[in-house]
């Protein structure tokens, strides 16, 4: 396979976790121990998130398949930029209304409705609503150091695309997301250079490519 399954999973959940996790300021703080609340109230400070990133696939064996690099940027609500670099360069952008995926040597891109596309992966529920991540979720945490923490979601359905994803925080910067779904392979995204709060103008998120490209997708 040339691009690992993966990877535009992961890019969705990148995505959502960084759209829109609101949560009224009291009911976070009559909540402090509710690790889903603290998930949702670290995520909440985020308006943009830039960064460069390293993410690695491993296999059940425990053997590295895929090693790509690249940068994001995004932008509540919903806007959200991904390039991976290299021979073989990737980039993912959403508008909040569709996402398009664009392979140069493929000369393709391929443009799906947000909605509809999101409907059918569990990372709807990371737009911090805690009683949506409540239901649909196990959420724990745990204190690595006194810097360094990690939130882990565990899926209640047996449908769900992944079998646990965990988020790493330092202070309050997203440094590290792990994803592991139903065939025990694991995919790392590592972040650093990270940005936060700074000024992305929306012209970034906006995709383009040659016009002779062949274009394809479920959006109208």
């Amino acid at each position: 396979m040339r691009k690992f399954s993966l990877q535009p999973l992961l890019v969705l959940i990148v995505a959502l976790v960084l759209s829109n996790p609101l949560l009224a300021a009291d009911k976070m703080a009559a909540n402090k121990e509710n690790p889903a609340v603290e998930l949702a109230s670290l995520l909440s400070s985020y308006e943009t998130y830039q960064a460069d990133f390293i993410q690695i696939v491993v296999n059940e064996s425990g053997n590295k398949v895929q090693e790509t690099r690249g940068s994001l940027k995004a932008k509540r609500p919903g806007l959200f930029y991904w390039e991976t670099h290299g021979a073989l360069s990737q980039f993912i952008v959403s508008n909040g209304d569709t996402v398009e995926v664009y392979d140069p040597d493929l000369e393709q891109v391929t443009i799906h409705s947000l909605d509809g596309r999101v409907q059918t992966t569990p990372a709807l529920l990371l737009s911090g609503e805690v009683a949506n991540l409540e239901e649909t979720y196990r959420v724990s945490e745990r204190q690595i150091n006194d810097d360094t923490r990690e939130f882990t979601l565990e899926p209640k359905s047996e449908d769900s695309l992944f079998v646990s994803l965990q988020l790493r925080f330092l202070n309050k910067e997203l440094q590290e997301m792990r994803m592991r779904d139903s065939l025990s392979q694991l995919s790392v995204l590592s972040f650093d250079h990270i940005q936060l709060n700074e000024n992305v103008d929306k012209s970034v998120f906006k995709l383009e490519y040659p016009e002779d490209v062949d274009v394809i997708g479920d959006a109208d």
